[in-house]
């Protein structure tokens, strides 16, 4: 996969950088949670053990954390977004500039939001919901709902587990295309999944798995 797991050596940034090393928009911690205030304007938010909020209508360069979830408002607009251990929530209408990524833990987009990079995990479910993704999906270990009307500019990737991201885990993801969802990029599956295309959705071209179409809202159970 390609994370950039910068997030991995923010804590020694963070203690080797004395005060004159950050900008006066920046804001970075060890240990504490990080709340952007709604409207306005930041750099760089990151910390190592905490939580960050980006509340309605703020904006961000970037925002990073190690142990903790992010959580971007609706109608906030931020760049790139990393934890490690920790979630990922995007509100509505919500401007994501880069990508999204986290290794132990989910990510969900809500209505009316646009990133314009991918949306990576490794062990975590990701659901979009009339989202406009300009990159692709990637995962190892976990689910993936394109949901209703959304849009995936790159593909979906669900690779086999190696290495320390090996879990042992013999569950088989479940991938679902929603109503009205495009997929424009190709399907690729390394392992064994279950997939669900519904009949009005459009994909790309399918490698290592048989789609099952489906009607309604909801896909069937496994």
């Amino acid at each position: 996969m390609s994370f950039r797991f910068h997030a991995l050596a923010l804590g020694l940034g963070l203690l080797l950088a004395g005060p004159a090393a950050l900008a006066a928009d920046d804001i970075s911690k060890v240990n504490g949670s990080i709340e952007a205030e709604a409207g306005k304007a930041y750099g760089e938010l990151s910390t190592v053990n905490g939580s960050i909020r980006v509340h309605a209508g703020a904006q961000a360069r970037e925002v990073s954390t190690v142990n903790g979830s992010v959580t971007i408002d609706a109608k906030a607009q931020v760049g790139d977004v990393s934890t490690v251990n920790g979630g990922i929530r995007v509100g509505e209408q919500a401007r994501v500039d880069g990508s999204l990524e986290t290794v132990n833990g989910g990510i969900f987009v809500d209505a009316g939001s646009e990133v314009r990079g991918s949306v990576e995990t490794v062990n975590g479910a990701i659901g979009l919901v009339r989202t406009r993704l300009g990159g692709g999906i990637e995962t190892v270990n976990g689910d993936i709902t394109v949901g209703i009307g959304s849009h995936v500019g790159g593909g979906i990737s669900v690779n086999r587990a190696s290495g320390w991201f090996n879990t042992g885990t013999r569950r088989k993801p479940r991938v679902v295309v929603g109503p009205q969802a495009v997929v424009e990029g190709p399907l690729v599956f390394k392992r064994e999944v279950q997939l669900y295309v519904h009949r009005s959705a459009k994909v790309g071209a399918i490698t290592g798995a048989q789609a099952v179409s489906f009607d309604g809202n909801t896909a069937p159970r496994d």
